[in-house]
């Protein structure tokens, strides 16, 4: 059997940092987990091909030579999954899809002759038990959550990591939390499963003898919702694990704000070798997050928190929401004032939007407020339910936002602001490559000479080599990124905010 696993083209966002990425010579931000795993579940003896759009063109002989596509995707690569879909069904090629789009959607896509959905670890065996007796059925679905313990390695060799500027792997599934937006309890519950610790450094491990080294983001739901296993068992390890081979990688995580609650918790990680974390703030608006079932971060000083982190060696990034029905006008500013002083350079503002299958999508739709399905991007604009405030007012408000905080004066304050919070606890003096030489002089000659806003760079530039010189290259780098920024407002507002 001739299986080509197909990742859809992601569409340019904050999230893809797909403008910075081209100052290190690098297609993508990270690769394909869900397919490389099932990859790995697949018969050995079958050939496999692995195409991310994201980083090569999806030829038509490519599609010929396989004698199935799976292809696998979330909301926001919908246009190109539904293309890819489109393009086998002309070749004449049998579809297999799943992921977590498809276990939402699936009655979204015409032309897919296999639904693999949920997790895979329960519904693929049963389709290739199916496949070999020769009646595959249309259909495969299971409401129960597996053992990820007995998940595979994940397929490294399908892939071509010089393109990828960081490579993901995962821990955890699940998440205690249930806020009322959010999908992730539908798709993987409340109760968090994890790996064992042996499993997870042997997953670390085979990326260590392919010689990878730098960035790994760990693309937990919520890293820490098993605070006590993590403690006693999976951190304590990696700790040991990274010293005994002088700590090659640098972990990034997502997790809830209450990390910060745990002292103990957070030097683990940082001694373990994470520098930075992803949380969702969503909002400084108390009642917004009582309305959307925020409870982990209501009732708690979440600049303090966030302060907290950077300070013990944890840089914060951040998603935010605008659109709650307890957002009034003022919510515009109180949110570039909470996000001015947080230091949080890389925040993530959207529009609140509904996903199929959420708690919020089931009482919009009991309110006769929904509009139509999820764009997938919070990011562009557009809401797929009626909001209270005026959607002219709170559009003109979004957009408010985005201009200022992404303005080059206000964010290269926050720069200086991150660079005065927060504190790295670097476990050996990091190697400047040829590749960090091209990416500075690069960033010297983009935002340095071509580039509006240049002078605001050259501050930077010198305030980090004479005040803060083991944060040079975060500072660059986060330069970097505000370009990328800048980037996406500017197409944002010739779109839909127009």
């Amino acid at each position: 059997m001739r299986v080509l696993l197909v990742y859809p083209e992601t569409p340019s966002t904050f999230y893809g940092f797909r403008h910075a990425l081209r100052f290190i010579s690098k297609k993508a931000d990270g690769p394909p987990l869900g397919l490389l795993t099932v990859a790995a579940m697949l018969p050995g003896e079958w050939e496999k091909k692995l195409i991310d759009m994201n980083v090569a063109p999806l030829r038509d002989k490519d599609i010929l030579w396989a004698d199935y596509v799976f292809v696998s995707g979330m909301n926001i690569q919908k246009a190109s999954f539904k293309d890819v879909i489109k393009r086998c069904n002309e070749l004449g090629v049998k579809v297999v899809a799943g992921g977590p789009m498809a276990t939402i959607e699936h009655e979204e896509f015409d032309g897919v002759d296999h639904f693999v959905l949920n997790e895979a670890e329960i519904t693929l065996p049963m389709f290739l038990e199916d496949l070999k007796s020769g009646s595959p059925k249309h259909m495969y679905t299971s409401s129960k959550f597996p053992d990820i313990s007995l998940t595979p390695v994940p397929l490294w060799d399908l892939l071509d990591m010089k393109a990828y500027a960081t490579m993901y792997l995962q821990y955890s599934r699940g998440c205690p939390f249930n806020c009322e937006f959010c999908s992730v309890t539908m798709l993987n519950g409340h109760k968090p499963r994890t790996k064992s610790k042996e499993q997870f450094l042997a997953e670390l491990q085979s990326l260590y003898e392919l010689g990878w080294r730098g960035g790994i983001f760990v693309v937990d739901d919520n890293f820490i919702g098993n605070k006590k296993k993590l403690k006693a068992e999976m951190l304590p390890a990696l700790i040991d694990w990274g010293r005994r081979r002088s700590y090659p990688f640098e972990f990034t995580t997502e997790a809830s704000i209450n990390l910060a609650d745990d002292p103990e918790l957070v030097q683990l990680m940082v001694e373990a070798g994470f520098h930075s974390v992803f949380t969702g703030i969503e909002t400084p608006n108390d009642e917004s997050l009582a309305e959307c079932g925020k409870s982990q971060n209501l009732h708690r000083d979440l600049l303090g928190s966030v302060r907290f982190l950077q300070r013990r060696g944890l840089r914060v990034s951040a998603g935010f929401i605008v659109g709650f029905d307890h957002d009034s006008p003022g919510i515009f500013e109180q949110m570039v004032n909470f996000i001015q002083k947080s230091g949080i350079v890389t925040a993530m503002v959207g529009l609140l939007n509904a996903p199929p299958g959420t708690r919020l999508f089931q009482r919009l739709k009991s309110e006769n407020r929904l509009l139509n399905l999820a764009s997938g991007d919070n990011m562009d604009g557009s809401m797929n339910f009626v909001p209270k405030m005026d959607y002219e007012r709170l559009k003109r408000g979004y957009r408010e936002i985005l201009e200022n905080i992404y303005s080059h004066k206000q964010y290269y304050e926050r720069v200086k602001t991150l660079l005065r919070e927060y504190n790295p606890q670097l476990k050996k003096p990091r190697r400047v490559t040829l590749q960090d030489v091209k990416a500075i002089l690069r960033s010297v000659w983009v935002l340095g000479v071509v580039e509006k806003g240049k002078r605001y760079y050259w501050q930077l530039f010198f305030l980090s080599l004479f005040k803060y010189r083991r944060k040079f290259s975060l500072a660059m780098m986060m330069a970097v990124y505000g370009l990328h920024f800048r980037r996406i407002v500017d197409a944002i507002r010739r779109s839909s905010l127009a």
